[in-house]
C-alpha cells in the first residue's frame, strides 16, 4: 500500500510542478522513448540474470506492493506455535516431532502455524533443523550448520535486488541513448520549419528526463524496498534459529520462546506480555517448564 502511495506522490508532484509553470502534459507523453528506454533496460536484466533470479524479481516486485508479511502479529504466531511444537517434545521427545517434520502439510500444529509458514523456505528451514535434531545432532553443529544456511539464504535473497538495482543504474544512461537517437532525427529534420524541430529536441530531452524519473523515482525505491523485505526474512529465520538452538541447549520451550523474542527487530518485537499470553491461552500454566529440573529433562532428551 505505501509503495503505491509513495508511487503516486513521486509522480504526482513532478507532473504537478511541471503543469505550474504552464507546461503541455503531451509533450511528456513520447511512447517510441519509453518503448526505447525501458526495452532496452529489461533487455539488460534478461541478458545478465538466468531464469531463476527473472522469477524472483517477478515475486519481489509483487512483495513490494503487498507489503511485509513479517509482522508483529507475525512473531507473535510464529513464536506461538513454536512453543506448542517445542513443548509437545520436550514432553514426549524429539521423535515425537518426526511425524510433523517429515509431513508439515499434514501436522496440526503447522496448520495452525501463521501464514508466512506457507513460504517453503520458512517451513523448510525449521523442519530440516528438528530433522537434523531428532538425528541426535548437537546444539553446537546444528547452529553452525543453521549459520551457514542463513549465509546462503541471504546471499540468494540479495541477487534479485543487486539485478534490479543493476537496472536502475541502467536507466540514465539508456535515457541519454534516447536523447542522441531523438537529436539524430533532429539533424534530420534541420530546414524545417522551427515549430517541428522544437518539436524533436523536446521529445529527445523527453528521453534524459524519463531515464533520470524511472531510475530514481521507481525502479531505484523498488528495488530498495525489496532489500528491506529480504532483511525482514533474514531476521525472521534468525529468531527461528536462536528459538530452535536454544532449546536444544536444555532450555525449556516457554524460556526459548522469551529468548526468541528478545532476537525479534525492535520496531515489530511483541511484548513479554503479549508472547506469554498467546502461549498460555493454547496450553496449561508451565511454570515448571521454567525449573532447572525441567532445563535438564529437557537436555536429556
Amino acid at each position: 500500500m505505501f509503495a503505491i502511495i509513495g508511487i503516486v506522490v513521486v509522480f504526482g508532484c513532478v507532473v504537478a510542478g511541471y503543469l505550474m509553470e504552464h507546461g503541455n502534459l503531451r509533450v511528456l507523453i513520447q511512447p517510441a522513448e519509453l518503448v526505447t528506454i525501458l526495452g532496452a533496460a529489461i533487455g539488460t536484466v534478461l541478458i545478465a540474470n538466468p531464469l531463476h533470479i527473472l522469477k524472483q524479481i517477478a515475486g519481489g516486485i509483487g512483495g513490494v506492493f503487498a507489503g511485509s508479511k513479517y509482522t508483529r502479529q507475525a512473531y507473535i504466531d510464529s513464536l506461538k506455535m513454536m512453543y506448542e511444537l517445542l513443548n509437545k517434545a520436550r514432553k514426549d521427545g524429539l521423535m515425537a516431532l518426526e511425524g510433523d517434520v517429515e509431513e508439515p502439510e499434514k501436522s496440526p500444529v503447522f496448520a495452525k502455524g501463521p501464514s508466512v509458514f506457507r513460504n517453503h523456505h520458512v517451513r523448510d528451514f525449521v523442519c530440516d533443523s528438528l530433522r537434523m535434531a531428532i538425528t541426535g545432532v548437537d546444539a553446537f553443529d546444528l547452529d553452525q550448520m543453521l549459520d551457514l544456511d542463513l549465509e546462503v539464504h541471504h546471499h540468494q535473497s540479495a541477487l534479485p535486488t543487486a539485478a534490479l538495482n543493476s537496472m536502475a543504474d541502467s536507466l540514465p544512461g539508456l535515457g541519454i541513448v534516447a536523447a542522441v537517437l531523438g537529436i539524430v532525427i533532429t539533424m534530420g529534420a534541420l530546414g524545417g520549419p522551427p515549430e517541428e524541430i522544437g518539436k524533436k529536441v523536446a521529445a529527445a530531452l523527453v528521453g534524459t528526463f524519463l531515464g533520470i524519473l524511472l531510475c530514481y523515482g521507481l525502479v531505484g525505491p523498488i528495488a530498495a524496498s525489496m532489500g528491506k523485505i529480504a532483511d525482514d526474512e533474514h531476521a525472521y529465520l534468525y529468531v527461528l534459529r536462536v528459538l530452535i538452538v536454544s532449546f536444544l541447549k536444555g532450555t525449556a520451550p516457554i524460556m526459548a520462546v522469551e529468548v526468541a523474542r528478545r532476537a525479534v527487530p525492535g520496531h515489530v518485537r511483541p511484548s513479554f506480555k503479549e508472547v506469554e499470553t498467546a502461549c498460555r491461552n493454547k496450553a496449561p500454566s508451565d511454570e515448571a517448564a521454567a525449573t532447572p529440573e525441567a532445563s535438564a529433562a529437557a537436555a536429556g532428551q
